[in-house]
């Protein structure tokens, strides 16, 4: 049922009924009154309105765009590629008429393997199929290696502007493929293996060159690794035996420059106690002549030292003796030799045993 409001109009005018009685007069109020806020609502609701749709548009245009660290950004306006890349952090861009497009510019890698080993992908590592070439003689085989290179981020968006989001397949890839074919086909199969280390170099080199020619270098080459050189069965058996009869030929050719060595030490050792037995018999004979030399030069020394004084002095201390000896044994019996040069000689017989052997 609708409220009269002529009834509460009336109430108002006549001062609320019973209560114009007790002096209430013109005071009456209605029973709610509106928050100021909502009294002005109407006038603020356009500004918040408009906020409202700015906020909204910001979530579904989307004009802005971060960039992270590693990547830079390629501002394009109306179809043109701005020169100046965009380095990581918040950028702002017009919708519809402008775009970002983020590219990356940390180091990438290319694999080159085996149809067989191909497993899993990464945004970073692409895996490619093994480089198939014909050797010198025209025998195929198969290269495996590995590409690090990284987008040059001050050529960004020249790169991207000439080449396309593409840039690894029409850059990094064909320069690779091409230096392998020419550097690994200028050898025989056999010779690959045996000069690996010069290869990869001539490839590192041969792929740095051609890329670093291009306009702008669009491309920065970190490193280059020779992996794996496959070869043919046959070839491989071949050069499988070539180096066992070559380890057979470094044995026998260790075995003889052993025995030549222990030859060596045998008459080393020999002529050391033949020379130290000679030096040991020229010592003793040096020492036998200088001792007959120094009994020489002593005899020598004695006979210049014999005159008759000396001689006929010790002749007169031995006859003393004797003559003290018959003193004690009178019936000892003296043999005098000639020339006085020999002392006398005296024998005591008293014993008859010395006596009759002496007869």
């Amino acid at each position: 049922m609708p409220i009269d409001n002529d009834y509460f109009k009336k109430r108002q005018q006549n001062g609320g009924g019973s209560n114009n009685n007790n002096g209430g007069g013109g005071n009456y109020q209605p029973p709610f009154e509106p928050p100021e806020f909502f009294k002005n609502f109407g006038k603020k609701a356009g500004a918040l309105y408009v906020i409202i749709a700015l906020v909204i548009a910001l979530f579904v245009f989307k004009p802005f765009v971060i960039i992270e660290s590693g990547q830079v950004g390629i501002k394009v306006t109306t179809g043109k590629y701005s020169e100046t890349p965009l380095n990581p952090g918040f950028h702002f861009y017009i919708p519809v008429f402008q775009k970002v497009i983020i590219v990356d510019t940390k180091v990438r890698l290319i694999n080159y393997k085996t149809i067989e080993e191909m497993s899993g992908f990464d945004s970073g590592i692409r895996i490619n199929p093994a480089i198939n070439i014909l050797d010198a003689r025209g025998l195929p085989v198969s290269i495996e290696l590995t590409v690090q290179y990284r987008l040059t981020a001050a050529g960004a968006p020249t790169t991207i502007a000439t080449w396309g989001l593409s840039w690894e397949d029409k850059i990094v890839n064909p320069v690779v493929r091409n230096v392998v074919r020419n550097v690994v086909g200028g050898f025989n199969a056999e010779e690959l293996p045996t000069k690996r280390n010069e290869i990869a170099t001539m490839i590192e080199q041969g792929i740095r060159e051609q890329i670093e020619i291009l306009e702008g270098k669009p491309v920065s080459i970190e490193s280059v690794q020779l992996r794996e050189i496959v070869l043919p069965p046959k070839i491989k058996e071949q050069i499988e035996r070539v180096q066992i009869a070559n380890q057979e030929a470094e044995r026998v050719r260790y075995e003889v420059q052993r025995a030549k060595q222990e030859a060596e030490k045998r008459a080393a050792l020999a002529s050391g106690e033949a020379e130290a037995k000679r030096i040991e018999a020229q010592g003793r004979a040096d020492a036998v002549t200088i001792e007959a030399k120094a009994q020489a030069a002593a005899n020598k020394e004695i006979s210049q030292s014999l005159t008759p004084n000396l001689l006929q002095m010790q002749q007169i201390e031995v006859q003393g003796k004797f003559n003290d000896a018959l003193r004690e044994n009178k019936d000892a019996k003296i043999f005098l030799t000639p020339g006085g040069s020999t002392p006398n000689i005296w024998v005591d017989t008293k014993d008859r045993a010395k006596e009759t052997s002496i007869k």
